[in-house]
């Protein structure tokens, strides 16, 4: 059983694309509203590396001058100015983190909330199908490392080269063309190794992050259902399934690591035999007595090697991490494309104040394609009737509120209210006449009144008390020990299911919807307290149009149509009594519920 568990969180995303420059590209209108700052840092670069390229000159100059001709005060602020560049160098760093750190943050925030903003949008069949954990990793891991990189690592595949222009001249210019010769030598099996590991970084980084990607939505999934883990004693069981998908973690990052930590050794190696190339040449120079080379130009040439590797092995790393970035910028970019199939069709308008007509005329809908859910379904709802949906689990009763409200666009057939089709008009315009009570209660991070608010940001607290009361909520609300604003957690730790759900119905009733869909509205709340919200639904269902869910038949006896669904379309019609004298589907199942037997 683990192990298959363990398969569910295991499922990798394609990783054969090649590598694509256009995500590159496209990340760099993140970089273009930052461009002032980018400009600040290129130039503080700029400034540094002139600096530190002053050092082995200076060096050349006072073993090749001053040390000979014993000249104490040009030693003296031959060392001086080292300090003062040294100082210099060191506060244009420090500039240069500080902008890099601050552009890197403004970039974090707007991609987060680009991508907050489209998970906003998308219909409810992207989240159907996907674990939290996985798109939460792009939104906060995937984002952090993209940001860094595109803040601080992007700009130095500018600097680096142009670092290593400026050893070359300064070398080449000022010290010795023949020694820059064989500086340069190394850069063909450089670049050999370069071409031989590119492709195997970029798979192992990508696989590393599809189970990253596993881990954390394994993760994110035990977090929220910890209490059902210690209600079956699946502590065990989950821990094997943790430890498989750890160890995958482990060893995809040990692969991917390795490949990236082999660039050192390698630019470590080809360094250090050309600086010995340029000793021994310098060396053999000396010794021919040649008027071109001194002891000074061989040690400065020698500090401009160290120089010119230092910049080729950042840029080794620095593909590393572009690598990585792409990668990273493959899964954001992936959520910022999915398309919101839910949307304003064009030429949309907005629905004027309803009256709440709804009328479903030969519907049809599936999930998945060839697996209909619903099969033509036809029905009429007039102003003010209340219509209960009933029939087993998984007929489609929550599938036509779904459709009511657009959560889902329809497979075929057409849905009215007050004779506009719903396509053609706004989502907002239509959902904001709605009230919505779905079967999931969830309750946010907050206080009570905040999330009864929730319903009409711009209530008074008056208004949401008396919708608290208006369904008897405010009974169990004044026990706590701030009242209305008592602070819950996430999905309101410490209420119970009932308390969760009567304060979803009074953040719906505050609304003031003219429909109002009820998705198995009472289904958590005990016998009596059932009996005074009913009481309070039938106040408030006055002159509103109501579509409600219930397994509980004896909730929706008085309800002006009853719908039975079953097979993807409408059985049985009609009242209670009317439907009882059928004594068809809906008869047996509500007899075999209140215990008369048939």
């Amino acid at each position: 059983m683990a192990d298959k568990r363990r398969n569910t969180f295991n499922v990798d995303e394609e990783l054969d694309a090649p590598f694509d420059w256009k995500h590159l590209s496209r990340a760099m209108g993140y970089i273009k509203r930052y461009k002032s700052n980018f400009i600040k840092v290129f130039f503080i670069s700029v400034l540094a590396i002139l600096l530190s390229l002053l050092t082995p000159l200076l060096t050349m100059l006072v073993i090749d001058s001053y040390i000979p001709q014993k000249d104490i005060a040009r030693i003296a602020a031959a060392g001086a100015i080292f300090i003062v560049i040294s100082v210099a160098i060191v506060i244009c760093n420090r500039a240069r983190s500080r902008l890099n750190a601050v552009t890197g943050q403004y970039i974090i925030a707007e991609m987060r909330a680009d991508l907050f903003a489209h998970l906003q949008k998308l219909p409810f069949d992207y989240y159907d199908s996907r674990p939290a954990g996985k798109i939460l990793v792009r939104v906060v891991n995937y984002v952090n490392t993209v940001a860094d990189f595109l803040s601080s690592g992007l700009i130095n595949f500018v600097i680096e080269p142009l670092s290593m222009v400026f050893i070359v001249l300064y070398a080449a210019i000022f010290v010795s063309w023949r020694l820059t010769l064989v500086m340069l030598c190394g850069l063909p099996l450089f670049a050999l190794y370069i071409f031989i590991i590119k492709a195997k970084q970029r798979r192992a980084w990508q696989m590393f992050s599809n189970k990253q990607s596993n881990m954390t939505a394994y993760l994110a999934e035990n977090v929220n259902g910890v209490r059902v883990t210690q209600a079956f004693s699946r502590e065990a069981v989950n821990e094997e399934v943790m430890q498989g998908l750890l160890d995958d973690n482990r060893r995809t990052w040990m692969k991917a690591v390795y490949l990236t930590h082999s660039m050192w050794p390698v630019t470590a190696v080809l360094a250090r035999l050309v600086t010995a190339a340029i000793y021994i040449a310098g060396v053999s120079a000396l010794s021919g007595a040649s008027d071109a080379l001194s002891v000074g130009v061989v040690i400065a040439m020698a500090g401009y090697a160290s120089r010119f590797w230092g910049p080729l092995q950042n840029l080794g790393n620095l593909y590393n991490s572009l690598i990585n970035t792409v990668a990273y910028l493959e899964r954001i970019f992936q959520v910022l494309d999915e398309p919101v199939t839910v949307t304003d069709s064009e030429g949309a308008y907005e629905l004027p104040v309803i009256q709440g007509n709804v009328t479903f005329l030969d519907v049809t809908f599936a999930y998945e394609p060839g697996v209909p859910v619903l099969k033509g379904v036809t029905f009429e709802a007039l102003e003010g009737e209340s219509i209960a949906l009933v029939g087993p689990t998984g007929a489609g009763k929550s599938t036509i509120i779904n459709l009511l409200s657009r959560f889902y666009n329809l497979s075929g057939g057409t849905v009215y209210v007050d004779g506009h089709d719903i396509n053609e008009v706004t989502l907002p315009s239509l959902r904001r006449q709605m009230g919505i009570m779905l079967q999931d209660t969830f309750i946010f991070s907050g206080s009570i009144i905040e999330n009864i608010r929730y319903g009409r940001l711009d209530a008074t607290d008056a208004e949401c008390i008396e919708a608290a009361r208006a369904v008897f909520a405010d009974e169990f609300i004044e026990r706590l020990p701030k009242g209305y604003y008592t602070p819950v957690n996430e999905r309101g730790e410490g209420l119970s299911a009932g308390q969760k759900q009567l304060i979803s119905f009074a953040r719906t009733l505050l609304s003031d919807p003219r429909i109002l869909i009820l998705d198995e509205a009472t289904s958590s709340i005990d016998t009596n307290t059932e009996r005074l919200v009913q009481e309070g639904i039938a106040r408030l269902l006055v002159g509103r149009t109501s579509f409600i869910v219930a397994h509980r038949l004896s909730t929706i006896r008085n309800c002006s149509k009853i719908l039975y669904i079953d097979g993807g379309n409408i059985a049985e019609m009609g009242s209670h009594d009317e439907l009882m004298v059928m004594k068809g589907q809906y008869y047996r199942l509500y007899m075999s519920q209140s215990g008369e037997g048939l």
